[in-house]
């Protein structure tokens, strides 16, 4: 009994508030309900081995969830449920209808995988009366997906996931109606399914000595050994598992790219067999640094990213080994599809190696990109002959597209577009917004990828851009989100990120597009993450987060805090430094704790808004900066120095809280607006060598009173810091003078010193506050 079953029984809710996640293409409410009894029976209407099997699936959840038993039954009886088949419109649609009235209980179906989805809207709508009795509303329902691939991607390559957990994330993909469980089982680092004719693939390549720590590029590394692999028996149980439940489990081997592990177990698949694996000095684990020393050159990758050292295109043995591969996993998957990935492959080794530029001459091809498709198209073709169906991430693209291959859209939908204009099938996952590793709160506390994916992006998200013609609108295949596992341990971490935004994305799949309804489904989330919590899962809050807007007061005397919340259910409240409801925005004029928290309408509280305000002379002021940020790094522009707020050490770095200068030096005028007497002057930096960011040289101090004629009064090199990777510093500067205006400047480090990541190229600059006193 799986633990994500067990939960309580919600209670009875209006009918316009019916929890039923994806909502149905039609649905009639009707007054009443149907009592479920204690012991309930089902009757088909024509025999089925399918059906059955997918019916005992269903006795065994309504048993855990409900203490319900559900068992056959050769008679129609009352309350009875009855199961008839007919043949649907299309092969490929899985369709049903539930009609429920006081007079009977049926569904219609035209397959067992249409009956597994009506019994997915049976489980949702079962709730309780007030006598608490399990009951379900009388309706009818005509159901049926908008598309027919339905996806979820689970990256088990950066971090090893054991088979009890991909049961449970099968389990989900099948409640919410999602069909297809993409596995990611290759990558840089690490090899996550046996191979017997390559034992080393897992023996050495299913191992890392150790992982940076942190987000990339880290602070150091931790020097753990990780790894893990599933045997080609766990395999098959897994996809058994998912068959049962109707969702299709397709493999994906990377290749060419992104092979650091296969190459660290068998180092003639590199274009260079002997060329050491490189990681930088600050992310390699000692382990690897030894094993290097003793000649074991070839390494599983310890950190992220996209690295050149990929399989050789100009071997004949590396297309031997790659067959040899595919022989051993066709007999495991059954799906039709095989994905070979295609992305990120450098041509940094093939542009250098004589036996790809011998390859590239022998057939004609006109460069490295070239080298790619011929690459991608000859794995295909063998993949066809077994009769496998290839999928590639859109770099497959590029050189030419393999004439059967599907395109897997990523990098946003251009991709996706191309091909199916040119009558390719397509499977849209754009990084935004459908990449579940990217954040779900603007102020997110725990470390991920970035980006910025809220559920409300992912509900809006239509798989079919209007760039399409509606003639090829059918290669179009249906989109899936993507779990890329840098930033995700555990079990927990991919809970919190997946959820509550797989539901949203089960209705962007299932429900037709003039049947979705943000606010409908807006009203459900306060409900859904009722329901996983229940299930014992801990979904994320984000969609609660108290969003806070900054702004000078319109006296320049102060700042100006306002508060909101996406969700319209609830209110907020002040903790400190009063309590009381939130009504209106507030004035700042002073250094104050000020905390608020959202309070559902169960008078729960959902998040929490806490931030620390030093208010001193420049605070809300006017100020002008002589050349901009860099468009990656514009905070807040210029008022992000004059906000209040500066990092803390301890918190984990938020870049928005800072201005990033590319190589160039800070130069801002800050107009207090009278005559002021000033004491000291001081900035803040972020010093992060791994990541380009490096400690100012000075600061000056210029200051004028009518702002255009300034007077350099003072400059320090004195810099209040720790040597250590990654903190934060400031200049003080003593310079006890009365100006209306006060010009500080603010020296980048220059190029970056030898010994250090980037050496050669600009350094960065990221000043956080100017603090005047």
């Amino acid at each position: 009994m799986r633990y994500w079953l067990l939960f309580l029984l919600l209670p009875l809710l209006g009918n316009s508030q019916q929890l039923l996640v994806p909502a149905p293409a039609y649905i009639i409410q009707r007054e009443g309900t149907f009592i479920v009894p204690s012991n309930w029976n089902y009757f088909l209407a024509s025999e089925n081995a399918q059906f059955a099997n997918t019916l005992r699936l269903f006795s065994q959840e309504l048993q855990s969830m409900h203490a319900i038993q559900l068992t056959a039954t050769t008679t129609k009886q009352e309350g009875t449920i009855e199961v008839n088949y007919k043949k649907g419109k299309s092969s490929t649609t899985p369709s049903y209808e539930l009609d429920i009235t006081k007079d009977g209980f049926k569904i219609t179906v035209t397959s067992a995988e249409a009956l597994h989805h009506a019994t997915r809207t049976i489980l949702q709508l079962i709730t309780s009366n007030n006598s608490n009795q399990p009951v379900i509303p009388f309706l009818k329902i005509e159901d049926f997906p908008r598309f027919q691939y339905r996806g979820m991607h689970l990256d088990v390559g950066r971090h090893f996931f054991p088979v009890s957990f991909i049961k449970k994330y099968i389990d989900w993909l099948s409640f919410h109606k999602l069909n297809k469980f993409h596995w990611h089982l290759t990558e840089d680092q690490g090899w996550r399914v046996e191979i017997k004719k390559y034992p080393a693939l897992t023996a050495v390549g299913g191992w890392r000595n150790g992982t940076i720590i942190g987000r990339y590029p880290g602070k150091g590394n931790d020097n753990i050994r990780y790894g893990g692999f599933y045997t080609q028996s766990e395999i098959k149980e897994v996809v058994a598992y998912a068959q049962e439940r109707f969702v299709e489990v397709i493999p994906e081997i990377e290749m060419p790219g992104h092979s650091s592990a296969a190459i660290a177990a068998y180092p003639f698949l590199s274009c260079f067999p002997n060329k050491p694996t490189f990681i930088p000095a600050n992310m390699i684990s000692q382990q690897s640094l030894e094993s290097q020393k003793k000649g074991s050159i070839k390494l599983v990758q310890e950190t992220w990213g996209v690295f050149d050292d990929v399989f050789c295109a100009g071997k004949e043995t590396t297309f031997e080994f790659l067959q040899n591969i595919i022989d051993e996993l066709i007999p495991l998957f059954p799906s039709t599809y095989f994905h070979i990935g295609g992305d990120e492959c450098p041509k940094t080794h093939w542009k250098e190696c004589p036996l790809c530029q011998q390859k590239i001459k022998e057939l004609g091809l006109k460069d490295e990109h070239e080298l790619q498709s011929y690459f991608i198209q000859r794995i295909e073709k063998y993949l066809n002959s077994k009769g496998k169906t290839l999928i590639g991430w859109d770099e497959i693209l590029e050189g030419g597209l393999a004439p059967n291959a599907v395109v897997m859209s990523w990098r946003g939908e251009a991709g996706g577009i191309e091909a199916a204009k040119q009558g390719h099938a397509v499977i849209m996952t754009p990084g935004n917004p459908v990449y579940f590793d990217h954040t779900q709160a603007i102020a997110e506390d725990s470390v991920t990828i970035g980006g910025y994916n809220p559920i409300e992006k992912v509900y809006a998200y239509n798989p079919l851009p209007k760039e399409i013609p509606a003639s090829n609108a059918q290669f179009v295949l249906g989109a899936q989100a993507n779990v890329w596992t840098e930033y995700m341990k555990n079990e927990e971490k991919i809970v919190y990120m997946i959820f509550p935004r797989i539901a949203a994305l089960s209705e962007l799949l299932w429900t037709p597009q003039d049947k979705k309804n943000w606010a409908a489904f807006e009203k459900n989330i306060g409900p859904l993450i009722q329901r996983y919590t229940q299930w014992g899962l801990k979904p994320s809050m984000a969609y609660y987060e108290i969003a806070s807007k900054l702004s000078p007061s319109l006296d320049k005397d102060g700042i100006e805090l306002s508060l909101s919340s996406k969700s319209p259910e609830g209110k907020l409240e002040w903790v400190s430094p009063n309590k009381g409801t939130y009504e209106r925005p507030v004035k700042i004029q002073s250094s104050a704790f000020y905390q608020a928290r959202f309070i559902d309408k169960n008078r729960e509280a959902r998040s929490t808004y806490a931030q620390e305000f030093e208010v001193n002379k420049a605070t809300g002021k006017d100020i002008v900066l002589k050349s901009n940020p860099s468009k990656s790094y514009p905070g807040d522009g210029s008022f992000t120095l004059v906000n209040g707020i500066r990092s803390q050490p301890g918190n984990n770095v938020h870049f928005r809280n800072y201005l990033g200068f590319d190589g160039g030096d800070l130069d801002a005028t800050i107009d207090l607006g009278k005559s002021t007497t000033v004491k000291t002057v001081k900035i803040y930096f972020l010093h992060q060598p791994s990541s380009w960011i490096h400690k100012p040289l000075e600061m000056q101090i210029f200051v004028s009173s009518n702002g255009t004629d300034f007077k350099l009064i003072g400059s320090s090199e004195k810099l209040i810091f720790d040597e250590k990777e990654s903190s934060l510093g400031s200049i003080p500067l003593i310079i006890s003078s009365k100006s209306r205006f006060i010009k500080v400047i603010v020296k980048n480090n220059g190029p970056i010193k030898a010994g250090y990541p980037g050496e050669g190229n600009k350094a960065w600059l990221f000043v956080d506050e100017i603090q005047i006193d």
